[in-house]
């Protein structure tokens, strides 16, 4: 008599996370909210760790997350302004995420794969709590904290930042990348792991998808003949919007509007300063942030979404290029590798980096060319269906899967997800 085959199981994932916002006003929070949205959809047995002060208020309960309290010591920068309290911070978090995990095994709970995307939380976790605990420990990693502009500074922590890249990316038992650029970058310096995964940044499907550009312009009050740009982001820091106004300024396009949603009160100041210098007032608009399917529809109103600049280089993968692109319309974009892994020249006018020049060109090629932006627009809309909050979580779930012991010989060859194994 054939024996039968065990019960296809999914592996049990516990996700930690350090958001900047429990309500959702950063990047990483969204995509961390979404992302454990999908992921509890597909296997409801994942628990997700989260930090939160007494009673501060988290969107992260709807999603289930378990709010462990956050011990604060990065507050005492205030006293002395050094990144490396934050360290300690989530030094000490990473432990009573231990202590937590145990406490959930002698209830019977144990948890296979253990997914950080935080960096000194995943150092502590692939290097030594990952072992004391028992469980694969997979580490997505968003950018060298050797390259993090929020780095600890001190000459002597150099050591420390280095230390800490190199037991998160070669000790953990896999490695997700938002890019295919960053895992070549690995594999140059000999820190590639056996297990490596392209698992880029993603837009939700229920939020943002083509609409009517008439009717969100009505919703705002815009000209339906204007040719309007727009940029939509929760921070303007180190995204190159200075280099956007100067090459609208400097376009011959004296009926167009740009419009900035979002940004942080000191960050809008400051623009708002070069606008006046450059006479612009009548032409910028900027729209304080808002919930996210108001920003669709803004993105929804405009003619063209411009990405001016990036934060980081090879792991670049901006939230916004999704959301963009998801919304149907023509994308200008700084011309970086790690952007081409996503989309390519049908969807995106790409320019040079820091070239005004360049952006100032394509401001006007676009502008004078409404069937050219029609056909970018359909192809941004075709070139973003892959990169669902689903897929992504789809894909964390197979490289997870990957990582258990071969029981899996047995379930079918459908589950593993093959564009996100590293070659």
């Amino acid at each position: 008599m054939t024996k039968p085959k065990p019960a296809q199981q999914t592996p049990r994932i516990c996700y930690l996370a350090y958001p900047t916002s429990l309500m959702l006003q950063s990047a990483n929070a969204i995509q961390t909210w979404t992302t454990l949205r999908e992921l509890r959809q597909i296997a409801p047995q994942t628990l997700a760790l989260i930090p939160s002060k007494w009673r501060e208020p988290s969107r992260f309960a709807e999603v289930g997350a378990v709010h462990l309290f956050r011990p604060g010591i990065g507050r005492l920068s205030r006293l002395y302004r050094t990144t490396l309290l934050y360290y300690l911070e989530h030094t000490a978090w990473a432990w009573m995420c231990l202590g937590y995990l145990l406490l959930e095994r002698l209830r019977g709970r144990r948890y296979d794969v253990v997914y950080a995307r935080q960096i000194v939380i995943a150092a502590w976790w692939a290097g030594l709590l990952g072992k004391l605990y028992g469980a694969q420990v997979v580490y997505e990693a968003h950018d060298w904290e050797t390259a993090n502009p929020s780095r600890a500074k001190e000459r002597w922590a150099e050591g420390l930042l280095h230390l800490m890249d190199r037991v998160a990316l070669t000790r953990a038992d896999a490695v997700v990348s938002l890019t295919d650029h960053f895992l070549r970058e690995l594999d140059q310096l000999g820190w590639r792991p056996e297990r490596a995964a392209v698992i880029p940044d993603a837009f939700d499907a229920t939020v943002y998808l083509p609409q009517d550009r008439a009717a969100a312009r009505r919703l705002f009050g815009l000209p339906p003949d204007q040719f309007v740009i727009v940029y939509a982001g929760m921070t303007f820091a180190h995204r190159g919007l200075d280099r956007l106004v100067q090459a609208f300024a400097q376009a011959g396009l004296p009926d167009a509007n740009l419009i900035f949603v979002g940004g942080r009160p000191a960050e809008v100041a400051a623009l708002r300063e070069q606008v006046a210098s450059l006479n612009l007032a009548e032409r910028v608009q900027f729209v304080m942030p808002q919930p996210q399917p108001v920003v669709a529809q803004y993105l929804a109103a405009a003619d063209v979404l411009a990405i001016p600049d990036t934060v980081t280089d090879v792991t670049a993968s901006p939230l916004k290029l999704f959301e963009y692109m998801a919304m149907g319309r023509p994308i200008i974009a700084v011309d970086l590798p790690a952007l081409r892994e996503v989309i390519d020249e049908r969807a995106a006018r790409f320019v040079r980096r820091g070239d005004v020049d360049d952006l100032r060109t394509a401001l006007e090629e676009l502008a004078a060319d409404p069937q050219r932006r029609e056909r970018l627009g359909q192809a941004a809309a075709e070139q973003a269906q892959p990169w669902t909050y689903r897929r992504r979580a789809e894909r964390i779930i197979a490289l997870a899967d990957a990582l258990l012991p071969h029981h899996d010989a047995e379930r079918p060859s459908s589950r593993t997800v093959p564009d996100t194994q590293g070659a």
